[in-house]
């Protein structure tokens, strides 16, 4: 909870109350404020003890130990039968048990911000209730069977997921929910016309082929069972079985390649199309539902804030500067002073020491957007010996290593360098010239750090800098322990040998820094890096808004893999000759696909190699020999699991991962080539005290500077060098503008400043058909 000072203790019982109720107030706004700006939608009640409660539950380390406790309970799984690392029994249950404690108590401290009414209605809520009691009672009932020698399923297991996606830090895990969720009707019509399609190519097939004696690799019938021929086909879509399923058919008559070929046009290339078609404009129009929520709703937080905070003056309600001051300290209070003092100039514009309601909206915005202060000093060399550091001499090797054709160079060495880590290194004077390269580079790096201001070039953000001295420092020790290991001649090390050659092949990774294209698609893909692992983590969860989709898709398969396949399938050590050892421990695999080559690793008997088995099937490549290896350890039914893994996983949720990458690289990649520049950017610009993103790369901190701007008086580049001293800010980074932000900008123009916009109950029922017109005429239109 942020500190707020108590009123003071010589004031009057009226001026104490009335102290104290403006404390409150600014708590309040200060609240509401702060769920504008991490978009929580959250209807805490304004009590001040409820307000207090509220912001220690937002609280870093409550968050931070909820998660904690979530990973916990992800994580017991690699500890339960089967076990990668087996723990008895009582030692994983008291640990769920603390989980399962930890989540009750976060629940009932939710219990308390929040109406009652609302919170019983909340299905997020109900949900992590119901599955902590059905986890209690799995528990309890493994437990006792297991004490009764009695073999259980813990199912519950698969319910694990659900903490990470219902408890309110999994908004964005949530919204992605949603967004399948809305997707799937309009799915589920092309997926029925897709099994349609399959089915009528089936029974073709099987009047076709089924009554010719035909015969596979394998020697058996060859398209005689109507549900075979249905998998073999679906298997087809995804090419993992051709040209192998259409041979037998091939070698009888060329003709009938037609068959496959037509099969293939339409369902593998029309239809998987059409999927990634109607995924994405499905998904991308309720994304925007969702965020014109989000856009609504923070303008509604906002709004409240202001009036909370409002004071007349004149004929306009605004909110004195002190009072914003004091707001914009309590929502972030480790803002430094002249961060808030900038932030001020932005909203006050007219300095008239009061921020009116259009200026006061964009806080959120505004505190969202990282700005660096920039301290820029003076060389330490430049002090400590001026005369020899502003020598002729120096002077020439700084204007030299500042000057483009040094890069270029440098890149030239970089390429020659590739020419030599790609030749045999058991030749002397390959070999030899590895120290050469080394050299080069140390000499580089030194040169640079005379050049610019050692803190300068180390900065936080100056990744490509850090990464380079690294990558040269650390290929320096392994390229100087192998040599001495080699020349003791007591033993070779194989194991820094890869380290050495690993690191010479990252050293070839510098020319993304030198060519600029090359550092804006890097710099593209690194800003939507954090959303990207948002839906990853959606699949996980099935095995952890797209990669926490992912992982959540595959931790619950992997549960349910675990419990149906465990010890099906067994892999033993190469050098191991057991006749079991060819079969994979199980007979039932005796001249199969799966154990003629040589899959036994790819099993389910833990949850890591469960997740590896899963990938596999992800890339789909021989995912049917996997299917059927499982399905003869137990029945052929089993193959419907790795079917509907498929259809959820590959059909669905890559799609839907391809649909977000697309629409993020595009906005990131076009904002990163454009010249738009953000409220605060102008007003450094304005101030003169900017320094763009673009001059702190390589420690180019003066490079590019306006003179007029920065107060340049002389017009030499060593003038402005001397010149730039003191304070400057710029925008740490552009990931701000994710799509997120570019659809929040798109809806935020639409609502004007003076509109106190929708109510809350008419935000939440938006629908995504709300966003068209109805009946669309020309002016709509235009």
């Amino acid at each position: 909870m942020p500190r707020t000072r108590l009123p003071s203790p010589r004031l009057q019982p009226r001026d104490l109350s009335r102290a104290l109720e403006e404390e409150q107030d600014l708590l309040l706004a200060a609240a509401y404020v702060s769920d504008a700006q991490y978009n929580r939608n959250v209807p805490f009640k304004t009590s001040p003890q409820a307000i207090r409660l509220y912001y220690f539950y937002n609280h870093w380390t409550m968050q931070g130990a909820t998660y904690f406790f979530i990973c916990v309970d992800l994580s017991l799984a690699l500890f339960e039968e089967p076990a990668l690392f087996p723990l008895p029994f009582l030692v994983t249950s008291i640990a769920e048990l603390l989980c399962l404690t930890a989540f009750f108590g976060r629940l009932v401290h939710f219990a308390k911000v929040i109406p009652q009414m609302v919170f019983w209605k909340d299905t997020k809520n109900i949900c992590i209730m119901v599955t902590i009691v059905l986890t209690l009672i799995d528990l309890i009932t493994y437990g006792s069977l297991k004490a009764a020698n009695i073999h259980s399923v813990r199912w519950s297991r698969a319910l694990r997921p659900v903490f990470l996606i219902n408890f309110p830090e999994g908004r964005q895990i949530r919204r992605t929910f949603r967004s399948i969720r809305n997707t799937l009707p309009d799915i589920l019509y092309v997926f029925l016309l897709f099994v349609f399609s399959v089915l009528i190519f089936s029974l073709m097939g099987l009047k076709l082929f089924g009554d010719r004696g035909l015969k596979t690799v394998e020697g058996s019938p060859y398209f005689t069972n109507i549900l075979e021929i249905m998998f073999e086909l679906y298997v087809l879509v995804t090419t993992a079985n051709s040209p192998d399923v259409m041979m037998p058919a091939y070698e009888l008559n060329w003709w009938y390649s037609l068959y496959f070929i037509t099969y293939t046009i339409i369902n593998t290339y029309i239809f998987m199309s059409v999927f990634l078609a109607v995924v994405y404009n499905n998904y991308r129009k309720h994304l925007k539902n969702e965020i014109r929520k989000l856009v609504h709703l923070k303008c509604y937080k906002m709004t409240e804030a202001f009036n909370i905070l409002k004071v007349k003056v004149g004929t306009e309600f605004v909110v004195k500067e002190a009072q914003w001051k004091r707001l914009a300290k309590v929502v972030v209070p480790d803002i430094s002073t002249s961060h808030l003092e900038l932030l001020l100039r932005i909203s006050d514009e007219g300095q008239k020491g009061h921020v009116d309601k259009r200026n006061f909206l964009r806080l959120a915005d505004l505190l969202n957007i990282q700005v660096v202060t920039i301290n820029i000093k003076r060389h330490p060399l430049e002090a400590w010996m001026p005369r020899v550091y502003q020598s002729s001499a120096s002077l020439l090797v700084q204007k030299m290593v500042r000057h483009r054709i040094f890069v270029w160079v440098y890149d030239v060495i970089i390429l020659i360098n590739a020419i030599f880590i790609a030749l045999d290194e058991k030749i002397p004077f390959i070999s030899d010239a590895e120290w050469l390269f080394l050299s080069l580079y140390i000499i580089e790096i030194l040169l640079k750090l005379y050049t610019y201001e050692p803190r300068a070039y180390f900065g936080r953000k100056q990744f490509w800098n850090w990464f380079d001295t690294l990558i040269i420092i650390a290929a320096l020790l392994a390229t100087v322990a192998n040599t001495t290991i080699q020349s003791a001649r007591k033993y070779n090390s194989q194991q820094v040998l890869d380290m050495v050659l690993i690191l010479r092949i990252l050293r070839l990774l510098r020319v993304i820094v030198s060519i600029q294209r090359f550092r804006v698609i890097v710099t593209t893909l690194i800003n939507i890096g954090p959303t990207m692992l948002t839906f990853g983590g959606l699949v996980l969860v099935s095995g952890v808004p797209v990669a926490i989709l992912r992982e959540v898709v595959y931790y619950v398969f992997a549960i349910i893999g675990m419990e149906a396949f465990h010890g099906k399938v067994r892999f033993f050590d190469p050098n191991f000759t057991a006749p079991d050892a060819l079969v994979c421990g199980n007979p039932a695999l005796r001249d199969s696909a799966f154990a003629r080559d040589r899959y036994c690793r790819n099993n389910f008997n833990d949850l890591t190699s469960s997740l590896v088995v899963l990938m596999e099937l992800t890339v789909v490549n021989q995912w049917h020999i996997l299917a059927d290896g499982f399905a003869l350890v137990t029945h052929q039914a089993a193959k419907l699991y790795f079917i509907v893994f498929h259809v959820v996983v590959v059909i669905l949720v890559v799609n839907i991962f391809i649909a977000f990458i697309l629409e993020a690289f595009f906005v990131a990649y076009s904002l990163e080539k454009s010249e738009v520049e953000t409220a605060i950017e102008k007003k450094i610009q304005e101030l003169g005290v900017g320094v763009q993103e673009e001059d702190v790369q390589d420690g180019k901190l003066t490079d590019n500077m306006d003179a007029k701007d920065s107060g340049f008086s002389g017009d030499g580049e060593d003038n402005k060098r001397k010149a730039l001293k003191g304070l400057y800010f710029r925008i740490a980074s552009r990931k701000y503008r994710t799509v997120d932000t570019l659809l929040q900008q798109m809806f935020e123009s639409e609502i004007a400043p003076e509109d106190e916009g929708p109510s809350l109950n008419e935000i939440l029922s938006f629908s995504s058909s709300d966003m068209y017109p109805k009946n669309p005429n020309f002016e709509n239109s235009a």
